[in-house]
């Protein structure tokens, strides 16, 4: 039940939308389909994910007002309805970035399914209305064949793309520069997301095929451009 629910849900639709692309892409060029594949799903995801990164910069304005809130002599009762009300006020929601990162996690593990045994553009997984491509080509620009595991470039991109991903996110802001728990924690959080997250993620992309490691780095480019339009618009946008 839970597979066929699986294979309804992400993995039919993702290899049926690949094989459409695949289809029109001059040369079958399987990675290019990839790229336009993750362009759709991110243009798709792009109100919620402008909504966590402006989330999390009101956090951001907001720490001074929490921490205020925090070390009132109030009972944790109304300290809880006085943070309430102050996300209510400013309309964010510390939370909003975990549903983002729950819905991309399904489609990234969706599309190693659609790679793990090779992609089969047969009558029983394609659409009705999809046809079989005429000609399908793994090796992406002629330079890496996306279908195989362990491809060092792609892998160093994905580290590389991760990096500057975390570059552009909101900083945590610190609450009184006293060098507290919470200010450490941040400051340590922030630096492993920007210096040692990207080995990781670099490791996990050189470990899986060079499709899935294809759409990290597209999707990170993509989320490094939202971001500095989000920097340019956020003065503006936490008006509102």
């Amino acid at each position: 039940m839970l597979s066929q629910l699986w294979n309804i849900v992400l993995y039919k639709p993702l290899l049926n939308i690949l094989a459409f692309f695949v289809s029109v892409i001059p040369g079958g060029d399987v990675g290019v389909a990839v790229i336009i594949l993750t362009l759709l799903v991110k243009t798709a995801l792009f109100p919620l994910s402008q909504r966590s990164i402006l989330n999390q910069a009101k956090m951001n304005l907001l720490n001074p007002e929490l921490k205020k809130i925090k070390e009132s002599k109030a009972n944790k009762e109304e300290q809880a309805k006085q943070t309430f009300e102050l996300y209510k006020k400013y309309k964010t929601n510390p939370f909003s970035g975990c549903l983002l990162i729950l819905i991309q996690i399904p489609i990234i593990f969706a599309l190693y399914g659609v790679f793990l045994h090779g992609l089969k553009f047969d009558g029983s997984y394609l659409y009705s209305f999809i046809h079989t491509p005429a000609t399908i080509s793994m090796n992406f620009l002629g330079m890496f064949n996306i279908g195989k595991i362990h491809i060092l470039g792609l892998a160093i991109l994905a580290g590389v793309s991760q990096f500057f991903q975390a570059y552009y996110m909101p900083k945590p802001a610190l609450s009184d520069g006293k060098g507290g728990f919470q200010d450490s924690f941040a400051k340590s959080m922030n630096t492993q997301m920007k210096y040692v997250f990207p080995f990781i993620v670099a490791f996990i992309a050189y470990n899986l095929s060079g499709a899935v490691a294809l759409y990290w780095i597209t999707s990170n480019i993509f989320a490094v451009g939202q971001q500095i339009y989000a920097r340019k618009k956020k003065n503006l946008l936490l008006l509102n």
